[in-house]
């Protein structure tokens, strides 16, 4: 009647990743096993421990300009148009080793878990029949089959000990070591990151459309639907790194996970996309918005102009009741890649705005640097 256990062995990933003036490394790989990138292409690393066999099978083989100054207004109820691609088409190819890693892992962490309720099952089971034993008395009258059931349920907690620790500890590592100037450009990024977050508001702009000044007499000549969102420093599950990610809220789709490389584009566990940072065309601006409702605090007043308006800027005397509006400056950032990423923000403080995409710029042209030394 004894309980037996066979513990199974989990191969968790890794990822390492060295940032110098030499280029970038990165390495994914386990015992066994490792997935390396480097200027001939990506290649799949296979070997049997011990046996000296080996295989080695290849995988695969920035932008800073300023859109047009452009006046807007926000409209609440409009079609959103502003969106990414499918998010299972986004991933670029050189990188698929990384989402096959956190894959591996979130699968792991699933048997992991369905291991630890059959154990919980059983265990509730053994105890239940311990305690029949001595209720019906054949525990009391047979000693064996007590010690048994008592024996099963040290070794059954023993089990669920084990599986609790390798849950905990089933996840995909990013190791991330950095020049020291490039560590610096970096925290660079970080530190007006988290001056960025804290400007009042935040929107992820939906909707962008033309509109006829003429006919409308407004000053806006484009017309946005925008949703009010958070940033922040952000975990994901089945990942940790040594540098925790830049986290941007998507109002309309996937959020965004800013990692040192690259991108993840994260839906669901199983729903993601990874993206290289040097594909990324990253720009930034300022928008002249008419702001029809309330200012945020930290926002400057740059103009005014009417709800009726020449195209003189004065004031339509035809309408009635004609008021001022004010003109604000918000900070304006574009995010695209050409396999399908198109997201738009925009923020209350502009000059928060200006100094995180400067930071980001320079260091996204660092990294592209680092990437043309290993082509």
């Amino acid at each position: 009647m004894s309980w037996n256990y066979r513990k199974r062995i989990k191969i968790i990933p890794g990822v390492h990743l060295n940032f110098s003036k030499n280029g970038i490394s990165t390495s994914i790989g386990f015992k066994g096993a490792s997935l390396n990138f480097g200027k001939n292409g990506t290649y799949l690393n296979t070997s049997i421990p011990g046996t000296g066999l080996y295989n080695r099978q290849k995988l695969s083989g920035n932008n800073s300009n300023n859109q047009p100054e452009n006046i807007e207004v926000q409209q609440p109820i409009l079609e959103d148009n502003i969106f990414s691609a499918d998010i299972q088409e986004i991933t670029s190819q050189d990188l698929q080793g990384i989402k096959e890693a956190i894959l591996g892992a979130h699968d792991q962490r699933q048997e992991l878990n369905n291991d630890l309720f059959k154990i919980k099952s059983t265990l509730a089971k053994t105890k239940f029949k311990l305690a029949a034993s001595y209720i019906f008395l054949y525990g009391i009258i047979n000693k064996t089959i007590k010690e048994s059931y008592k024996s099963d349920i040290v070794a059954q907690k023993d089990a669920i000990k084990q599986l609790q620790e390798q849950i905990s500890n089933c996840y995909v590592n990013f190791e991330i070591e950095f020049d020291d100037e490039i560590k610096q450009k970096y925290e660079k990024v970080v530190s007006t990151f988290k001056q960025l977050i804290s400007c009042h508001k935040i929107w992820d702009v939906t909707s962008a459309n033309y509109q006829d000044t003429r006919v409308t007499r407004s000053a806006a000549g484009t017309v946005v639907q925008k949703r009010e969102v958070r940033f922040g420093i952000k975990s994901l599950p089945d990942v940790k790194s040594t540098y925790e990610p830049l986290w941007f809220k998507n109002a309309n789709g996937a959020d965004l996970y800013f990692f040192p490389n690259f991108i993840i584009m994260y839906s669901t566990r199983t729903k993601f996309a990874v993206i290289g940072l040097e594909e990324l065309e990253f720009y930034n601006s300022y928008t002249r918005f008419v702001e029809t409702g309330t200012v945020p605090r930290d926002t400057k007043i740059i103009d005014k102009t009417w709800a009726k308006v020449n195209k003189n800027g004065t004031p339509d005397k035809r309408f009635k009741g004609n008021y001022q509006i004010p003109i604000v400056r918000y900070g304006e950032i574009k995010l695209r890649t050409k396999t399908g990423l198109n997201e738009e923000y925009e923020f209350s403080n502009y000059e928060f705005t200006e100094e995180f995409a400067k930071s980001f710029k320079d260091y996204q042209d660092t990294i592209s640097r680092l990437n043309q030394i290993n082509k």
